[in-house]
C-alpha cells in the first residue's frame, strides 16, 4: 500500500526531474501553499522559477475537533508552482499521477472549472479542480494577479490535498485511518494536535490576546516594509492572517472588522509585492529573465488546386467551461460564416462543433479560388471634378495620382443620384488557402471569454489556453499563424489514449478521424448519447428527470468529449437526508444526474455519473460510489450537529456573516427584512403572529454548517430545522418562503407571510445594493439584482391579498431601513428599472405592446397591471369602450398640455357643452368612487359621456375667438381627459 509518506516523497521526486526546486514549508502558519514566499513573492517578476514543496496549511475554521472525516484545521498540501508556464503543464500533471501509481488510462481524471482569488492578498488565476473518479484532488491555476500587480510571465500553480488523495488510494473513510507510514496511523501521529489545536482555535484561543497579536504584527509588517525588507515584511502578513483567523473562527469579528483587517491586508500585501520586485530589480534578477516565446512562422502555401474541398479548422484548447464552450460555437458559427462572407469563395453550409478541448469547423465545397471581380471606385463628385473650361481641377488630379491613371480612363457612376468620376479595377480572385489564412487567424484572435486569462503565448488572452491549430483545405494545410502557434494537420485526441496526437488526412475526413479515436464532436449527439445512456442505465426500476435536470444534462454534455455513462448506488441509509441535500451534492458538487422512482417519483439510492472516455467502469463506478459516501456523511454530520443547536443560537451566528462591508452583517440584514415586512404588512392588515414569529427567525439557517457548505438550501434547511425545534409548520413554511422564487420558473411563496417576507428581502437586497454598487448595467449583475426585481414582481402577482402593495412604497420603506442613504435620485432609478422589467416580462409572456405600455402606471402593483391586461383583452371588443377610449385620446390630442382640469360653467352657453358638463359633473362623481382601478366598472360609468361628447364636437367650435370661453372648453375637454388619468397610459392603446 502507498503510503502519505511515501506518496509525498513520490511527488516530490517527480517535480524535482522536471527541474522543480525543492524547499521548506514556510515557518509560521499559512492557510494554504500560495501564501509561502515561494509562491507569492516568487510568481511576481520576470524571473523563471520552479518548484515543489509540502506546505502544512492551517484553517482554524474547518477545525472539528478530529470528529469529521474530511475536515482538518491542518490538512498537507503539496505545491508546484512552473514559471513560465511550460505548455504542457495538464500532461505534466498527469505524469505526476502515474508517479503515484494511478492508471490514469484506467480512472476517470477530469479538469473542471473552478477559478481561484484571494481578494485579501489582491491574487487570482483561472483553472480547474482535478477529480479523479469525482473526488476533487488538485487544484490547477494560471495565476494571473498577486499582490494587485499583472503578472508576466504567466504561472502555473498546481496544489495537491494529499489527504484526500491517499484517502481514495487507500480506500479508507476518515483522515486518521491514513496509513501515515508502515504500520502508523494518520491519527496516531496527527490526531491529538488535531483535537488540541482544534480546542484552541474554537474554544480557548484568547481574544483580547490574539487582538493584540494581530496590530502587533500589522505594525510590524508595515515597519519593515518601510524598511525595505519585503521578506520579513511577509512573514509578519502572514502572521496578520493567521490572528485574524483565529479571532474568526472564535467569533469575535465584526462586519466592521473583516471588511477593514482585509482592506488592511490587501493594501500589506500590495505593499510586499511591489518591494519585491523593486528589490529584485536591483539585484538585476539572480535568476534571469523568462525569454518570451518566438512567432510561429505559418507553413508554405500550397499549390494551387482547381476544384472546390472541404474546409476543417480546429481550435484546440483546455478544457473551456460549459458556459465558455457555448458561447464560443455561436462565436466561431458567426466569425467563419461573416468572414467567409467577406470573401469571393463559394461555399456550403458552416457547420460548428464544441467540446471541452476543441471548437471546430467544417464548411463543405469551398472553391479553390476566388471569382475574379472588377471594383468601381469613387471620386470627387462630377461638378467638382471639372473646371467652366474642363480642365481637371486639384480634386480630379489628386484622385488620378492615387490611382496612377490617366483623365482619358476616368468613368462616370452615379452613387445616391449624385454624379461622381469613377475608375473600374479589375480584381484577380485569390485562391482558397490566401484567402482563408488571414480569416481563420481572425477568428482566433476574436476570441473572447467572460473572463480572460493569459498564458505563455504573449499575443493571447481567452478563457482557457489555445494550445494547438489544426487547418485543412482539403489535402493542404493552410498557412494559418497566431502569436507562437501555427496551424498543421495534426490533432489532438484523448489524453489517455495510445496515440493523443493523429494526423489527419484531410479535411474531408477530419471529422471521421475525431469519430474514430472516441470524440463525439457534435453537442447534440453527446447529449443523446447521454440520455440514452442515462436512461438506458436505471431501466426499468429507475428514470432520469430529463426535463427537469436539463440543465445539468447540458452541463455534463460539455464536461466531456467521450461519454461514457455509468449507474452508481449509495446506502439507503442516506435517504433519511432532505431530498434536496441528496440531490445538491449529487448535482452541484458532483455533477450526477439523481435516479428516482418510475412509479411515485421518490428519490432512489442510484445516481448516474459520466465518465469521460474509455475507462475501468468498475473502478470509476467505486471510486465515485466512495467520493458520494463521502459527501453524505459530510452532509450527515452537519445536519446532526444542525438540529442540536437552539435556533436563538444559529441565528447569533449571522453577526459573523458579512452580508456586505457598507450594508452590515446577514444579522444586520434580517432585522432589515424584518423590520421592512411589518411595514408592509401593517396597513394591509396582515401582521399575524405566524409573520411575527418567523420574522423573527428569517435568514436563521445562514448560521448553520450544513447551509454554510451548501448555500442554495438556504431556507430548505430552514424549514427542517424549525420544525425539529418544534416552530408551527406555518412559521416553517413562511421562513422557508422568503427564499422562493430562487430563480425564473421557481415555486412562489403559497401563505401570505411567506411572501411578504420574500418581498421585503428582496426590497432590502434591492435599496441597499442600488445605493452602493448601484443597479445593473448592460449583462453585468454580479449581485442577481435583475433576479431580486423579477422575484417582487411574480410573488406580487401570484397573491391577490398583496393587490394593495405598492412595491414602490415598499423600496421607500426599506431605503428608509438601510445603514447607508438611499438619496431619491437612486429610489427614482430602481422604480424605473421595476417598471422596465415587468414591461419585459409581460411582453415575453406574449402581452401586446400597447397593452402592456398603457398598463405600466400600474408597476408599482403588477397584480393590478394584470388584471388591467385581462379586461383589456375582452374590452378591446367592446364598441362601448372602444368609444370612450377614442374620446380620451381625441380629449388629450385637442388640449394643449398643462391644461387643468377646472373650468367656469357659468360661461358656458351651448346646450350641447351644458349637456356635456352636466354628464361629466355626474360621472366624474361615480368615477372617484371608484377604490380599485377597474376598467370594467370605469367603461361602465363613462360611456354614459359618449353621446354627449360627440354632440359636443360636432356642435361646438372650441378654439373660440373668446379667451375665456375658449378657457372653459378645453377646461371641460380636460376633465373629460383626466376622468381616466391613472387607469391607463391611454395614449399607448393602439385600437
Amino acid at each position: 500500500m502507498l503510503t502519505m509518506q511515501d506518496a509525498l516523497a513520490r511527488l516530490t521526486a517527480y517535480w524535482t526531474e522536471q527541474g522543480c526546486l525543492t524547499v521548506q514549508p514556510m515557518n509560521t502558519e499559512v492557510g494554504a501553499g500560495t501564501l509561502n514566499p515561494a509562491t507569492f513573492l516568487r510568481v511576481l517578476g520576470p524571473e523563471p522559477w520552479r518548484v515543489v514543496y509540502v506546505e502544512p496549511s492551517v484553517r482554524p475554521d474547518d477545525s472539528r475537533y478530529g470528529e469529521n472525516p474530511n475536515r482538518l484545521q491542518t490538512h498537507t498540501q503539496l505545491q508546484v508552482i512552473l514559471k513560465p508556464d511550460p505548455g504542457n503543464p495538464q500532461e505534466l500533471y498527469l505524469g505526476s499521477l502515474e508517479a503515484l501509481g494511478i492508471d490514469v488510462k484506467a480512472h476517470d481524471v477530469r479538469f473542471v472549472e473552478d477559478n481561484w482569488a484571494s481578494p485579501a492578498l489582491g491574487a487570482w488565476g483561472l483553472g480547474w479542480e482535478v477529480w479523479l473518479d469525482g473526488l476533487e484532488i488538485t487544484q490547477f491555476t494560471y495565476f494571473q494577479q498577486a499582490g494587485g500587480i499583472n503578472l508576466e510571465p504567466v504561472s502555473v500553480e498546481i496544489t495537491y490535498g494529499i489527504e484526500r488523495i491517499i484517502m481514495a488510494l487507500q480506500d479508507k473513510t476518515h483522515f486518521k485511518e491514513i496509513e501515515y507510514a508502515p504500520g502508523i496511523s494518520y491519527g496516531e501521529v496527527f490526531g491529538q494536535g488535531e483535537y488540541e489545536m482544534s480546542r484552541y482555535y474554537l474554544d480557548d484561543a484568547d481574544v483580547a490576546a490574539n487582538r493584540q497579536l494581530l496590530e502587533l504584527y500589522a505594525g510590524e509588517a508595515q515597519r519593515l516594509i518601510d524598511a525595505g525588507l519585503p521578506v520579513p515584511a511577509h512573514t509578519y502578513v502572514l502572521k496578520c492572517s493567521q490572528a485574524f483567523n483565529v479571532l474568526d473562527a472564535r467569533g469575535a469579528v465584526s462586519t466592521a472588522d473583516r471588511a477593514a483587517e482585509f482592506a488592511r491586508m490587501r493594501r500589506l500585501a500590495g505593499d510586499v509585492a511591489r518591494l519585491w520586485e523593486a528589490r529584485r530589480d536591483e539585484l538585476n534578477h539572480p535568476l534571469g529573465l523568462v525569454e518570451p516565446l518566438p512567432p510561429a512562422r505559418p507553413v508554405s502555401l500550397p499549390a494551387e488546386k482547381t476544384q472546390p474541398r472541404t474546409l476543417a479548422f480546429e481550435i484546440g484548447t483546455e478544457e473551456l467551461p460549459p458556459s465558455e464552450a457555448r458561447a464560443a460555437l455561436t462565436y466561431v458559427e458567426k466569425a467563419v460564416t461573416d468572414g467567409l462572407a467577406a470573401t469571393r469563395l463559394t461555399h456550403d453550409e458552416v457547420r460548428v462543433f464544441a467540446t471541452p478541448r476543441r471548437l471546430v469547423a467544417v464548411v463543405g465545397s469551398v472553391a479553390a479560388r476566388e471569382t475574379d471581380s472588377v471594383r468601381v471606385v469613387r471620386g470627387p463628385k462630377l461638378a467638382a471634378a471639372y473646371a467652366p473650361d474642363g480642365s481637371p481641377t486639384k480634386a480630379l488630379e489628386g484622385f488620378l495620382r492615387g490611382h496612377g491613371i490617366t483623365a482619358a480612363e476616368v468613368e462616370q457612376s452615379d452613387f445616391n443620384g449624385v454624379r461622381h468620376v469613377t475608375v473600374s479595377r479589375h480584381e484577380a480572385g485569390g485562391a482558397a488557402a490566401e484567402v482563408l489564412a488571414p480569416l481563420l487567424a481572425k477568428v482566433v484572435t476574436g476570441l473572447r471569454g467572460a473572463k480572460n486569462m493569459r498564458w505563455n503565448d504573449p499575443q493571447l488572452s481567452y478563457s482557457r489556453p489555445i494550445r494547438w491549430l489544426t487547418a485543412l483545405w482539403g489535402d493542404d494545410v493552410i498557412p494559418v499563424a497566431v502569436g507562437t502557434m501555427a496551424a498543421g494537420r495534426t490533432t489532438r485526441v484523448l489524453r489517455t489514449a495510445e496515440q493523443p496526437e493523429v494526423e489527419v488526412a484531410s479535411a474531408e475526413t477530419f471529422m471521421e478521424t475525431l469519430a474514430i479515436n472516441g470524440i463525439v464532436a457534435d453537442p447534440e449527439d453527446r447529449q443523446e448519447l447521454i440520455v440514452t445512456g442515462a436512461q438506458d442505465s436505471v431501466y426499468p426500476d429507475g428514470r432520469v428527470d430529463v426535463a427537469g435536470e436539463a440543465a445539468l444534462i447540458d452541463q455534463i454534455t460539455y464536461l466531456v468529449e467521450a461519454p461514457t455513462p455509468l449507474l452508481g448506488t449509495f446506502d439507503e441509509s442516506y435517504l433519511t437526508l432532505p431530498d434536496a441535500v441528496l440531490t445538491t451534492v449529487m448535482r452541484k458538487h458532483q455533477r450526477y444526474l439523481p435516479v428516482r422512482s418510475a412509479e411515485d417519483g421518490s428519490l432512489l439510492p442510484m445516481f448516474v455519473t459520466v465518465a469521460n472516455g474509455p475507462v475501468d467502469l468498475e473502478l470509476v463506478r467505486a471510486g465515485n460510489e466512495a467520493v458520494l459516501r463521502a459527501r453524505y456523511e459530510d452532509a450527515a454530520f452537519f445536519y446532526r450537529a444542525d438540529r442540536q443547536v437552539p435556533l436563538p443560537a444559529m441565528r447569533s451566528r449571522l453577526e459573523r456573516l458579512t452580508f456586505t462591508d457598507k450594508l452590515g452583517s446577514m444579522a444586520d440584514r434580517a432585522a432589515r427584512i424584518s423590520a421592512v415586512a411589518a411595514d408592509l404588512a401593517g396597513p394591509l392588515g396582515l401582521l399575524t403572529p405566524t409573520l411575527e414569529r418567523a420574522s423573527q427567525l428569517v435568514k436563521f439557517d445562514l448560521g448553520s454548517q450544513l447551509v454554510t457548505e451548501m448555500t442554495s438550501l438556504a431556507g430548505v434547511l430552514a424549514r427542517d430545522y424549525a420544525e425539529n425545534a418544534g416552530e408551527t409548520p406555518a412559521v416553517a413554511q413562511a421562513i422557508y418562503e422568503t427564499e422562493l422564487p430562487r430563480n425564473t420558473g421557481d415555486r412562489l411563496p403559497a401563505s401570505v407571510p411567506g411572501a411578504l417576507l420574500s418581498i421585503a428581502d428582496r426590497l432590502d437586497l434591492i435599496a441597499g445594493l442600488a445605493a452602493t454598487v448601484g443597479l445593473p448595467t448592460g449583462s453585468s449583475d454580479p449581485f442577481a439584482l435583475r433576479r431580486a426585481f423579477l422575484g417582487l414582481i411574480a410573488v406580487h402577482r401570484a397573491q391577490p391579498a398583496l393587490a394593495g402593495l405598492s412595491l414602490t412604497d415598499g423600496l421607500t420603506f426599506a431605503a428608509a431601513r438601510q445603514p447607508v442613504v438611499v438619496s431619491e435620485d437612486v429610489l427614482l432609478s430602481a422604480r424605473d428599472f421595476l417598471a422596465k422589467r415587468l414591461e419585459q416580462v409581460l411582453v415575453e409572456e406574449g402581452r401586446p405592446v400597447d397593452r402592456v405600455r398603457a398598463v405600466l402606471p400600474h408597476h408599482a402593483r403588477p397584480s393590478v397591471a394584470d388584471k388591467l391586461l385581462a379586461q383589456l383583452d375582452s374590452l378591446v371588443l367592446d364598441p362601448d369602450f372602444v368609444r370612450v377610449a377614442e374620446a380620451l385620446q381625441r380629449c388629450r390630442r385637442i388640449v394643449p398640455a398643462g391644461t387643468p382640469d377646472s373650468y367656469d360653467e357659468s360661461v358656458l352657453v351651448e346646450p350641447a357643452e351644458l349637456r356635456l358638463h352636466e354628464a361629466v359633473v355626474a360621472v366624474a362623481a361615480e368615477v372617484s368612487a371608484l377604490e380599485e382601478p377597474d376598467l370594467v366598472r370605469f367603461t361602465e360609468v363613462v360611456r354614459r359621456l359618449a353621446v354627449p361628447l360627440a354632440d359636443f364636437f360636432v356642435d361646438v367650435f372650441v378654439m373660440d375667438e373668446n379667451p375665456v370661453l375658449r378657457a372653459a372648453r378645453l377646461g371641460l375637454l380636460a376633465t373629460v381627459r383626466d376622468l381616466g388619468a391613472g387607469l391607463l397610459d391611454w395614449s399607448e392603446l393602439r385600437l
